[in-house]
């Protein structure tokens, strides 16, 4: 194996190790907000609720108001206003 292979394959094994580790992580969050979900609904809070209030803070308020305008108006045209 030529010292280009050699630096090359040391690299894509960082690369695969690093991206592993992250895997691990993401892993360990995702159980954590699914805990935390679970403490909250135990608590009495509707987690549907609770996981659209999360997705709207994530929003910028601009594109919310867009949203909610499109909303309005379709339901409008539905009658449901």
């Amino acid at each position: 194996m030529s010292e280009v292979e050699a630096v090359a394959g040391d690299q894509l094994k960082s690369f695969v190790e690093r991206i592993e580790r992250l895997e691990e992580e993401k892993k360990t969050i995702a159980d954590d907000i699914k805990d935390v979900y679970a403490e909250a609904k135990g608590n009495g809070f509707d987690t549907k609720v609770l996981r659209k209030v999360i997705s709207l803070r994530k929003q910028d308020q601009n594109e919310r108001a867009e949203q909610d305008a499109v909303l309005d108006l379709y339901m409008q045209a539905l009658g449901m206003a």
